[in-house]
């Protein structure tokens, strides 16, 4: 376990060293300050901008900035599904793999386009390489800016004085070419250097060691992980994810693919306090984050390690069932806190194998959906729970609340419970769904308590565009499909709306003096408040789905 806790820490040690000169980067970008890339992608980006038709200078409001966001994804959902559908006819099949059902490929779009890259299909036998590189490659990138795009206008809101959100479209582009195809193509280099496979060539035939004749997949696997963790999207090339050695052959390639899902998301919390001119701020937002994240960590590693009564009895020490032997228990407990605090969904190990409380763990992340979150949108659902506990201060003390100098009234309030209330929504509700239907309950393999998180898991992770899977339940169903894929819509994309209505109104307000009177919000007590209020409204809307599920399980095994 001392081994363990030492890869564990180093690699935090890492991820922490990177928030500073990433988040100072990210500054760079979207403020259009000078770097070093200007020479190289300033021209690319200008011609992008004239054939999409886009005056770099122009500025939206949020009732704009929101219809970008909408139209644009629209089409690219639209284009992404009839290449799912004729995949069968179209160039870069040499495996001949037909055409995608219906259900299964509006699933699969929403999924990748909402960045959720929830899979209900196996990808080296359901994809062929055109739809990996259209489908599923392409929208990683697109759906990664998106969040970052959303985010960063929202910022801009806070610290503006009018309804300037900036534009769309150039922020989508300036993300792509300035932060993820820079990164991606290194770690992809790196991946390849590590034995993760990059070619067109197709599947190859080999004779085992005994001698049997086995079929081995490739393809363009390294280009797909690289911006899989570095755009936090999750997928796979293969049905088993990170765990498949194509994917993930080596202990360094795993330390890799942990420090990019944290990357971005630890560096934008950083950026926030920089873009609003108050350090403080940014690192009271982080510092709740990481407190929630590394009692998350503690939880599920200590959990693992410790077992179950029947792996005791039977000689075993802690829970090694679904999981690597290259990785072990640290790197799996590590990988399982990471994937679902990051919003990734990529998993190296069996999360349906992992102890209740392990399972609770992933869970509980996907619920919360703002332990650090994916690129952009855990930053916003974080800065949601600062408003609503600004508000809830305010109250307490008889003084209108305000974050940043700006008065937090009605309007925002009422948005921010919109934002706030989906997301249960859009879980709990589904899931009764589901264990109503005979059809649906027929897809769970487990019985019991281990049945109900299998069904409660599979919304949670499309609700959070997590895209992780608990597994045992059989989603490739016209219910799933269409009831998850609804979910992933909802999830992505009422907060979204509802956060740049919220920046659009704070971006009209003066800025109100700092008083004696005045919250400071940069301060560790305001940081304690804010995770009180994360923890107090996740168990109101979550625990007792969570008492019948994974605890009742937890308290089954040690009774």
């Amino acid at each position: 376990m001392g081994i363990g806790v030492v890869q564990v820490v180093v690699t935090l040690l890492i991820i922490l060293l990177l928030v500073k000169p990433a988040g100072s980067y990210l500054v760079q970008v979207f403020d259009r300050r000078p770097t070093g890339l200007d020479r190289v992608f300033g021209g690319p980006e200008r011609l992008l901008y004239r054939l999409m038709g886009v005056r770099e200078e122009e500025s939206m409001g949020w009732k704009q900035y929101a219809a970008a966001v909408l139209i644009s994804n629209a089409v690219m959902l639209t284009l992404m599904y009839l290449v799912l559908r004729l995949q069968r006819f179209l160039p870069l099949n040499p495996d001949g793999i037909e055409n995608m059902p219906a259900a299964q490929a509006f699933n699969t779009a929403v999924s990748f386009m909402t960045n959720t890259n929830w899979q209900s299909y196996t990808g080296e036998n359901a994809l062929s390489y055109l739809s990996q590189l259209l489908a599923v490659t392409f929208p990683m990138f697109t759906s990664a800016a998106t969040g970052f795009a959303v985010a960063i206008a929202f910022i801009r809101g806070l610290v503006g004085r009018r309804d300037d959100l900036g534009n769309f479209y150039v922020d989508l582009v300036r993300s792509i070419t300035r932060i993820f195809l820079p990164l991606s193509f290194v770690v992809a280099l790196f991946l390849v250097f590590q034995g993760v496979p990059q070619t067109l060539a197709g599947a190859v035939n080999a004779t085992t060691l005994e001698g049997a004749q086995q079929t081995i997949t490739r393809g363009l696997v390294a280009s797909l992980e690289s911006i899989k963790h570095i755009g936090t999207n999750g997928g796979g090339w293969f049905g088993t994810n990170a765990a498949h050695p194509f994917e993930n052959p080596t202990a360094l390639s795993n330390l890799v693919h942990i420090v990019c899902m944290m990357l971005l998301p630890t560096a934008l919390v950083y950026a926030f306090g920089l873009m609003v001119n108050n350090r403080k701020q940014g690192w009271a937002i982080f510092g709740a984050m990481g407190f929630l994240f590394l009692v998350m960590l503690t939880t599920v590693f200590v959990s693992e390690y410790r077992g179950v009564p029947a792996l005791d009895a039977a000689g075993l020490q802690g829970n090694m069932e679904g999981k690597e032997v290259r990785f072990g228990i640290p790197e799996s407990a590590l990988f399982t806190a990471v994937t679902t605090a990051a919003t990734t969904g990529a998993v190296n190990n069996m999360h349906e194998s992992l102890t209740p409380l392990g399972g609770l763990v992933s869970l509980a992340q996907m619920m919360l959906n703002n332990v650090f979150g994916g690129k952009g949108v855990g930053l916003l659902n974080g800065l949601l729970y600062v408003i609503i506990a600004v508000f809830i201060c305010g109250l307490m003390v008889g003084r209108t609340p305000e974050f940043l100098g700006k008065k937090i009234e009605g309007k925002e309030i009422k948005l921010a419970c919109i934002a706030l209330l989906i997301h249960p929504l859009i879980i709990l509700a589904p899931s009764a769904l589901a264990l109503m239907r005979p059809e649906a309950v027929a897809s769970i393999s487990n019985g019991g308590t281990h049945g109900l998180t299998e069904v409660l898991y599979a919304f949670a992770s499309g609700a959070a565009n997590n895209g992780s899977a608990f597994a045992g339940l059989n989603a490739n169903t016209d219910f799933y499909n269409i009831a998850i894929g609804i979910v992933m819509l909802l999830g992505r994309y009422v907060s979204m709306i509802a956060m740049l209505a919220i920046a659009g109104s704070l971006a009209l307000k003066r800025v109100v003096p700092v008083t004696t009177g005045t919250l400071r919000t940069h301060t560790p007590l305001f940081a304690g408040i804010l995770v009180m209020m994360i923890v107090v409204v996740g168990a109101l809307t979550f625990f007792p789905a969570l008492a019948l599920g994974p605890i009742a399980e937890h308290l089954a095994m040690v009774h």
